[in-house]
């Protein structure tokens, strides 16, 4: 596959990223290399990668344990302290070897350890295949409120190769599912139908899945890196999806949901707002409600949370002078940034997802 280049990076596939990967190892002449990896990819994931370096270097591991709620400034603080005894200098390599939450704690990591230093994004699940290792966006929770604290910076390299998803769990690999669902809501009709029937896809088709995707995404980010327009759209669905899942993340009696489980309620929520706020239609709304629910099974919402879930929107990093705003869908593959809804209507899109 042709590789993805962007403003200040580029997106490698399959066996070609070794090869880039060996070529650059060898002429960059790194002081040192620190593997970032968490408790799931040290186990599952790092032997495949090591097998790949064709040469011996100094390399070191750091290990954090999985999970979203790791992704904190106290979890940085450990990693920048096991890099400065370690010896970690400005010349070094960081090779984020996860996914979402190791490729964004990684990232902000290396650009702020020593004011910067070189990393390359391994993604090792779906979602931060299609996602999070692709635009620059790292950083890290501050509390239950998500990716509140980072910078915009993107990796020397992202290296996708599908052998690792071989390691996923099935609810891992949906995750990532919701964001590729996203990128054909936003912008791409065709590439959503051609999806949306799970039925008829095999692993084999994953690799191009992944590929398009990617494409989508880094079009988006390539004329927008900064988010002041176009690249909004890629928040469709995780205006309420952050809300849910922040709420869930800290909420003692609440089972946490994953990444895409969240905003895969949002994208539903969010569709039934872009009938009222905008010219979605209701078969469409159907339509999307339909897909996504075949492969994320509803959650119940307990209606005594959703005035403590809307409490949460004031902190979405969209919001401009206390005003919420929504990326809402005029049509499949059409949308539109800095929209706003009543709270009444807000309420109504909960009511929605719980009447489906």
């Amino acid at each position: 596959m042709k590789p993805i280049v962007s403003k200040d990076s580029t997106v490698f596939f399959g066996q070609e990223c070794y090869t880039t990967l060996n070529n650059y190892l060898e002429k960059a002449n790194h002081s040192k290399i620190c593997i970032l990896v968490d408790s799931n990819t040290h186990e599952y994931c790092l032997s495949l990668f090591m097998s790949k370096i064709e040469k011996e270097y100094d390399i070191e591991v750091i290990e954090i344990e999985s999970g979203e709620i790791h992704k904190t400034i106290e979890t940085c603080s450990g990693i920048w302290n096991a890099l400065s005894e370690l010896g970690m200098d400005r010349k070094s390599l960081m090779i984020n070897l996860g996914g979402g939450v190791i490729t964004d704690i990684g990232g902000f990591i290396a650009c702020t350890y020593k004011r910067g230093i070189t990393y390359i994004n391994i993604p090792t699940s779906l979602l931060a295949m299609v996602d999070a290792s692709v635009g620059g966006k790292t950083g890290v929770d501050l509390g239950n409120l998500k990716n509140m604290v980072g910078v915009i910076s993107e990796s020397e390299m992202v290296l996708i190769d599908t052998e690792y998803l071989t390691t996923l769990p099935v609810n891992q690999m949906c995750s990532g599912f919701a964001e590729m669902l996203k990128h054909g809501l936003i912008q791409d009709r065709q590439y959503w139908e051609k999806i949306s029937d799970l039925s008829q896809l095999d692993f084999e088709d994953l690799d191009q899945m992944i590929y398009d995707s990617v494409v989508i995404k880094n079009k988006i980010v390539f004329e927008d890196p900064t988010e002041q327009n176009i690249r909004k759209y890629l928040n469709f669905g995780h205006t309420l999806g952050h809300a849910i899942e922040s709420f869930y993340l800290t909420h003692p009696e609440k089972t946490t949901l994953l990444h895409g489980e969240a905003i895969a309620i949002g994208m539903i929520m969010e569709a039934y707002l872009s009938t009222q706020v905008l010219s979605l239609s209701s078969d469409d709304l159907e339509y999307i409600s339909q897909v996504i629910l075949a492969t994320f099974p509803k959650i119940d919402i307990d209606p005594n949370t959703y005035q403590g879930i809307m409490d949460l929107l004031i902190h979405d990093k969209k919001n401009e002078k206390g005003n919420i705003y929504f990326v809402l869908l005029s049509a499949i593959g059409e949308a539109k940034y800095n929209c706003t809804a009543s709270d009444e209507l807000i309420l109504k899109s909960f009511e929605y997802y719980a009447s489906l």
